[in-house]
């Protein structure tokens, strides 16, 4: 799953990109709806009094409190999947009768909840400019979450264990839970691809490969820890540098999308105006 999202995310047809035109100064941002495009096309030259004004490919547009919010829910929901995530798999590596190591295996199952639920909230508020891939990572998610549930109350609750020791131990389980980690590749894929960053790349093929060597039966206990203590370390260094970035780059370009949101007829009025604008400027 994971690998054909990557795909669909590399095969996009360029016919979905908005046109490279100039923007029109009197176009004016009404809100803010749907979904955008990975980075912002770039900035305006000139300041103005209030927040500092960037140019777009439909028109100028700036960061609001709702942009600033939305991108701190995004990333605190990064946070809390990669914190939760981090120390349930820490168990791993803890030594057995421990008092540490007991606690956080009687709550793991919580400390799941809490990752898939920070998930969750970040796919919610993700800004990816093509909306059905967005719709396909939120859908995986939603496939992940009723997977676990149902798993967890068919086969695990009645041996009185934790889901994520009835998986370890029953490997055909990645079935029922996987498309909830398919949707984490998903979204570190993207931000790998947007935004050049390494450890995203690396966690690209770390994440499907130890769930495919762990259901496959191929890989044995040695490599799947190195792997995991891998994807633990990089979790965290992905989390921590998405609050080094500029908010309005987890914004991208909200001329887009609010140009998407509007009426066809609007869309064919603000085309001709940007036409008319380019053909000015050539003469």
């Amino acid at each position: 799953m994971a690998v054909l999202l990557s795909t669909a995310l590399v095969l996009t047809p360029s016919s979905v990109l908005p046109p490279k035109r100039s923007p029109i100064s009197s176009f004016r941002l009404p809100g803010r709806v749907g979904s955008v495009r990975c980075q912002a096309v770039g900035e305006g030259s000139g300041r103005v009094p209030g927040p500092t004004v960037y140019q777009g490919v439909y028109g100028p547009w700036s960061v609001d409190q709702n942009d600033v919010r939305e991108v701190i829910l995004y990333r605190s929901g990064l946070v809390t999947a990669a914190a939760s995530f981090v120390i349930a798999s820490s168990t791993a590596f803890l030594p057995e009768g421990t008092f540490i190591r007991d606690v956080l295996q009687h709550d793991i199952d919580l400390l799941y909840t809490l990752g898939a639920g920070g998930l969750g909230l970040s796919l919610f508020l993700i800004h990816i400019y093509v909306t059905p891939i967005k719709r396909f990572l939120q859908a995986l998610w939603a496939l992940g979450v009723v997977g676990s549930l149902a798993t967890y109350l068919t086969l695990v609750q009645p041996l009185d264990e934790s889901l994520v020791q009835y998986v370890i131990d029953n490997p055909v389980a990645i079935w029922f839970v996987g498309p909830l980690f398919a949707a984490l590749t998903g979204l570190v894929f993207k931000e790998g691809l947007c935004y050049g960053k390494l450890e995203a790349g690396i966690l690209t093929f770390i994440i499907p490969s130890l769930l495919l060597g762990h259901l496959s039966g191929l890989m044995d206990n040695g490599v799947k820890l190195s792997l995991l203590g891998l994807w633990m370390a990089l979790f965290v260094v992905f989390a921590a540098r998405k609050f080094q970035q500029p908010i309005k780059d987890d914004i991208g370009d909200k001329s887009v999308f609010v140009f998407n949101a509007l009426p066809e007829e609007e869309k064919k009025a603000l085309l001709q105006k940007l036409e008319q604008r380019n053909f000015q400027e050539l003469d």
